[in-house]
């Protein structure tokens, strides 16, 4: 184990199996709570395999596994987002930046409740955020605004678990809570490498992952697995299902079949050149 600064790293020599499909995690480090690294391989591989794996795992990794947000903020004392407060050192569009960057950890399905109640003076973190039981806040020191006076800040929160990246609509403006544009990606970026050897005939794949802290890099690679192996279960179904689209009132144009078409383009311009 490494030691540096605030930065904590393990290192391992690489051995790698000559016949067993086997995963390894060769380092890993911790910058900050909201900083994880880990390095993975996967060996032996067959020429091609590496490359057809660490696509897929990438995209699993970033675009597959679900997070935790605060999605909507309220006050009483908002009257826009781009307004200020009296006795509070940022503006209302600060403070809602500060409140997007805060990250949680939930067993949450759906959406919860939260609240914020200070008064000032003072400085308000993460850590006065009132959460349900379920949630927890992994970062407590997360600036999230400075009261100048004694007054009294109050917000309500939303708190919401998906995946992905959502763009709130502009008319969800209502009730003086406003919208939190919220990224549900604990993964922030994932790589892949492949480590050809036995003169390019086998492979290794090496890959890398950065979370946001709510998990850890060996967590992400799990959750991306299953999540992966799940969408392509119904694919070993031996029968194909039966839609019901009697039951389906939203149904979707097909596109046409293209093979068709393409054949009758290059018959055409066969004949053309003859």
């Amino acid at each position: 184990m490494i030691r540096s600064n605030n930065i904590i790293m393990v290192r391992e020599k690489i051995t790698v199996s000559t016949r067993t499909l086997q995963w390894k995690c060769v380092e890993s480090a911790a910058d900050s709570k909201r900083l994880l690294y880990g390095r993975f391989i996967l060996s032996p591989l067959m020429k091609g395999q590496a490359d057809t794996i660490g696509i897929a795992m990438r995209r699993a990794l970033l675009g597959e596994i679900e997070g935790t947000c605060i999605t909507r903020a309220k006050s009483d004392k908002i009257s826009h987002e781009y307004s200020t407060i009296m006795g509070i050192q940022e503006s209302v569009h600060e403070i809602l930046m500060n409140l997007k960057e805060i990250v949680l950890r939930s067993n949450l399905y759906g959406t919860c409740e939260a609240s914020i109640c200070v008064r000032g003076p003072g400085y308000v973190t993460a850590q006065d955020i009132i959460l349900p039981p379920y949630v927890e806040i992994v970062d407590n020191t997360q600036h999230i605004a400075s009261l100048t006076e004694p007054i009294e800040l109050v917000i309500g929160l939303q708190i919401e678990k998906n995946r992905g990246y959502l763009i709130k609509a502009p008319n969800t403006f209502q009730d003086r809570s406003y919208p939190i544009d919220p990224v549900f990606m604990p993964v922030r970026n994932a790589n892949h490498s492949i480590h050809s050897y036995e003169n390019g005939n086998k492979e290794i794949l090496f890959l890398e992952i950065w979370t946001n802290g709510s998990l850890t890099p060996k967590e992400a690679l799990h959750e991306a697995s299953r999540n992966l192996i799940d969408l392509l279960i119904p694919f070993l179904h031996t029968k194909e299902e039966n839609l019901n689209l009697e039951d389906n009132q939203h149904i979707v144009p097909l596109p046409p079949f293209t093979f068709y078409d393409k054949l009758a383009k290059l018959t055409k311009k066969k004949k053309k050149w003859r």
